[in-house]
């Protein structure tokens, strides 16, 4: 069974745990965080018990030892063992290369829509452009980015996971502004119209105001999806130090626990990144909260 298998069902099993802690719950009333501990508590518990019976001999050594699925004790005793510092060094890089590219991928998605609709006969070109963008399998352009770009300096962020990063949050980003312009009250766009205001009046005054709810929802999607990206692209962009070597090496070298701790590392930073966002958005977009009441 490969990692990514093993993943998707220790995530099923917590979507599954979740939900039986959202039913119960809603029974007893419990205050609402307790339905994320008992989510956490209970796909910790999967967890362990598929690694120490169903998986306990996958992946293993021809001496018994190692295996594909470690506990989640091993895991967090590799994690204490590889510190603080290791995880710095690699996920500040990591971190640096998906910044980027969400800014220049948000950027860009969010001119392409503004084109699209001050120029309405460039809708269809634009939104052609962001699906392709979508399509493209961003394993197989990999490659292709690196011989672009080039291969980074020491210590340096690699371009290719910057393009890969931007390339991961085009189509979500320029999706949710235009969606969230065109769902603009036509009622305030005609006051405008009334006073003399033209396609870019109407653009700057309402439709972005409008509009901003639905970028920031795509702004929470687009920063995991930018760090997956990078941390795909380090696979083919040649950076010395981020995670995507490091759970290349710790693959390389048998170190499962390390991997696993890596890749659960990823996706705290990830669901951070998704948290940020999300409180963002509601500091600057208040009245989405009360709109949707």
């Amino acid at each position: 069974m490969t990692m990514l298998q093993t993943f998707y069902l220790v995530a099923m099993a917590r979507l599954l745990a979740m939900s039986n802690a959202t039913t119960l719950r809603s029974k007893l009333r419990l205050p609402a965080w307790t339905g994320g501990v008992i989510g956490i508590v209970s796909t910790l518990a999967i967890w362990w018990l598929l690694a120490e019976t169903v998986f306990a001999s996958v992946g293993t050594r021809p001496d018994g030892s190692g295996g594909a699925i470690p506990t989640p004790i091993e895991v967090v005793l590799q994690l204490i063992e590889d510190g603080f510092g290791f995880y710095w060094r690699n996920g500040i890089i990591t971190l640096t290369e998906a910044a980027i590219g969400f800014a220049w991928g948000n950027a860009l998605a969010l001119v392409f829509a503004g084109i699209a609709l001050v120029l309405p006969r460039l809708e269809t070109l634009t939104t052609q452009i962001a699906v392709i963008t979508y399509c493209i399998p961003i394993v197989a352009i990999g490659p292709i980015v690196r011989l672009v770009v080039g291969a980074p300096g020491a210590g340096e962020p690699a371009g290719a996971a910057i393009v890969l990063a931007a390339l991961s949050v085009f189509f979500t980003t320029m999706i949710g502004a235009l969606t969230g312009v065109k769902a603009t009250d036509k009622r305030m766009l005609d006051v405008v119209t009334a006073y003399g205001g033209g396609a870019i009046q109407r653009l700057l005054r309402v439709q972005l105001l409008s509009a901003l709810p639905s970028i920031f929802a795509a702004f929470k999607i687009a920063a995991p999806a930018a760090f997956l990206g990078a941390i795909l692209g380090e696979y083919v962009g040649g950076p010395d130090v981020g995670f995507g070597p490091a759970m290349v090496n710790a693959q390389q070298s048998l170190e499962i626990a390390r991997v696993w701790g890596v890749a659960l590392i990823s996706g705290l930073i990830a669901g951070g990144g998704y948290a940020l966002f999300s409180i963002i958005g509601k500091l600057v977009t208040p009245w989405a909260k009360v709109t949707n009441r």
